[in-house]
């Protein structure tokens, strides 16, 4: 237990920068507590202590503001900075050194029964706002932008972004058109660092509109002469 512990805070302070001290990583970050909760919650779910299982979520949501449905999976290595706003639905599957910003959701879109939450892989950024819903696999060392809202599922070594999500970069390659996205290693958090392909076809748009104008002035002076 206290190697699972020691390794919960080793994470908090590979992946932000913010923490200054053993105690102020162990007494200060809600996301940290949200994971405890959700362990000793799980382990009810399990047992089939349901009622109970669900009390002690809520107890954690009460002091955390992360939801975190007892019967959710989680891997080692998960990081959910400032928490605010995070709910994991129930049969939501996380792997391994998942990084998750405030205001995340990993929800279902539907009344269905069985499995009806996401799958994220390992190495996964999902970055503050994001919505990731539907039963679907998010693969692994997948960045997720701010504000995206991801329906269908995503390769491994993808970055995200937008409303539906786009898969913008792909095994580091920037893919032209409507898809896809990024390959990593370990936890890359520059989540800031996403392209905009709205911006981009913006961009197009006028640089077509401009030679359009090129054209059309040009059959003027060809007409005038």
């Amino acid at each position: 237990m206290f190697e699972r512990l020691k390794k919960d805070v080793e994470v908090v302070f590979d992946r932000d920068p913010a923490a200054k001290s053993v105690v102020e990583v162990l007494i200060n970050y809600p996301g940290l507590h949200a994971i405890w909760f959700h362990r000793l919650s799980h382990k009810l779910y399990l047992k089939e202590h349901y009622t109970l299982a669900r009390f002690i979520s809520q107890v954690g949501r009460f002091l955390t503001q992360v939801e975190i449905h007892p019967g959710a999976t989680i891997g080692e290595g998960l990081f959910i900075d400032h928490g605010a706003g995070i709910v994991i639905g129930e049969t939501a599957e996380i792997g391994n050194d998942v990084t998750l910003y405030q205001g995340v959701t990993l929800g279902g879109t539907g009344k269905e029964k069985g499995k009806r939450h996401p799958t994220i892989g390992n190495n996964v950024v999902i970055s503050s706002g994001a919505k990731v819903l539907g039963s679907f696999k998010v693969g692994n060392n997948v960045k997720i932008g701010a504000g995206s809202v991801v329906l269908k599922e995503v390769p491994d070594n993808c970055t995200v972004v937008g409303i539906p999500g786009k898969i913008v970069v792909k095994d580091g390659i920037r893919i032209k058109n409507d898809a896809e996205r990024i390959a990593k290693h370990q936890a890359d958090l520059d989540h800031n660092c996403l392209p905009d392909p709205v911006d981009e076809m913006l961009c197009s748009l006028r640089g077509r509109l401009e030679a359009l104008e090129k054209k059309v002035i040009l059959l003027e002076e060809a007409d005038d002469e």
